[in-house]
Parts: structure tokens; C-alpha cells; sequence
């Protein structure tokens, strides 16, 4: 078995594909705690723009959608997000049509699975994203998502704000940031936010508020977790303090 290990990046995985598509049994991973058995070898992928493009065009010339479906598969939190990917690109090739409704294939399963998933994931924090108001009038907003889905929400929420904000993936310590007009990413790293007494007032009524019409006697701990996931208490100021 031979391991192509790749960077995280698009280029270096079309990389990877172009250089393993005819190697009987192989692997595409960047995981980067992957455990190896005895006689397995392994490359270090090195991206090459014209053997990426060279895949990017198979890709268009029978499926138009599947470069973009690839991509966004890309972003899952799945170790096996590449592996997976790979073997849907082998299929369709194979094919030469479009596959992605052909669900008797394992191939094609596996990767809308992925795809329901961040979608998911991006629907549920367009709901769940909490934004706080900073000393300095900036709306911030940490979050821990399982996805690679900042830059999938930014336009959902600058559609809808006029106020500059941020929205912080404490995970992988990258961040949106919209000025009021436009947004960006950035790597920002952590983060210590100085909130607006405004914003802390807010918090204790809410707190309050939340205290108040919770019945000790009937708890609905189940219920909530349906709703809400604990994952996601932990950016909630009535689930801390």
C-alpha cells in the first residue's frame, strides 16, 4: 500500500490524484496522525499546477458540478475526505457521465454524505452563531465548527449586517472579518475580546431570563441536546456561569 500524503491544500490533492490514479492500491490523505502498518510506503505529494489543471479539466468535461462538489468535500472534518474523493474522481472518469445520482455506487454514497454534512453544518450555524458586541462597536462571534465552513457563512451574515463583525473558528484559529462593506479571511490565531458594558448588561439579563423560565423539576436535557448539540454549549452565555 502506498500513502499519498498531501498538504491540505485543492493543488496538492488534484496533485496527488493525477499521481495515483494508476496505482493499484493507494491512499490520499492529509491526516496528519495517520498510524502506518509494516511494508506501507509513503509520498510527500509536491504540487504541480499542470497535473492539477489536467485533473480539474477531466472533471469538467463530464460532470460540470463535480470540481465544486469536490472542493466542498474537501472541507470536512472526515479523515478520509480524500480517499473518498479520489475514488469518486476514479468513477467518474471511469464513466464518463455524470454519477452523482447513481447511488448504488459506494463511491457516490460516501461522498453526498460528506456533502449533507456540511451543508448541515452550515444551516445549523446560520441559526446557532452567537455575535457579541466588543468595546470598540466590532460584533464578534467564536465558534468551533466541525467543517471548514467560515468562508461558506460569511456572505449569509454580511448580507445582513451593516455593523463590521467577526467570525472566529477558535479550531483552526482563522477568522472573517467584515468591515461593513466587504469581508476577508485571515489566520488571526487566539483572540482576547474586551466586550462593551452594553454587551455584558445583555448577557446578565439574558442569563437572568434564561434561569428564570427553566423548571429545575422538568428538565429536558434530551430535548435540548436534539436542538442544540453540547459541542456547541460551550459559545453559549447561559450554558457557562
Amino acid at each position: 500500500m502506498i500513502f499519498y500524503i498531501c498538504d491540505g491544500t485543492p493543488e496538492n490533492f488534484f496533485t496527488a490524484v493525477f499521481d495515483a490514479y494508476n496505482t493499484s492500491e493507494c491512499m490520499i490523505t492529509s491526516d496528519k496522525e495517520l498510524q502506518l502498518s509494516l511494508g506501507c510506503a509513503t509520498v510527500s505529494v509536491q504540487t504541480d499546477l499542470k497535473k492539477c489543471e489536467r485533473v480539474r479539466r477531466g472533471l469538467k468535461k463530464y460532470d460540470k458540478h463535480a470540481e465544486e462538489d469536490i472542493l466542498a468535500a474537501l472541507r470536512s472534518f472526515n479523515t478520509n475526505k480524500e480517499q473518498i474523493c479520489f475514488l469518486y474522481i476514479k468513477r467518474l472518469l471511469a464513466h464518463k457521465k455524470p454519477i452523482r445520482n447513481a447511488f448504488s455506487l459506494p463511491e457516490v454514497v460516501d461522498l453526498d454524505t460528506i456533502l449533507h454534512q456540511i451543508t448541515y453544518e452550515i444551516h445549523r450555524f446560520t441559526g446557532f452563531l452567537r455575535f457579541k458586541e466588543t468595546a470598540n462597536g466590532t460584533f464578534y462571534a467564536p465558534y468551533s465548527p466541525d467543517n471548514d465552513i467560515t468562508d461558506l457563512l460569511m456572505p449569509h451574515f454580511a448580507a445582513r449586517f451593516r455593523a463590521p463583525f467577526i467570525i472566529h473558528d477558535v479550531k483552526r484559529k482563522i477568522a472573517g472579518l467584515f468591515n461593513g462593506n466587504e469581508w476577508i479571511m485571515t489566520y488571526v490565531g487566539d483572540a482576547e475580546i474586551c466586550l462593551s458594558e452594553s454587551e455584558r448588561a445583555f448577557e446578565s439579563l439574558w442569563k437572568k431570563y434564561y434561569k428564570s423560565v427553566n423548571i429545575k423539576e422538568r428538565p429536558h436535557e434530551k430535548q435540548m441536546k436534539g436542538y442544540m448539540p453540547v459541542r456547541y454549549w460551550k459559545f453559549l452565555p447561559e450554558k457557562n456561569g
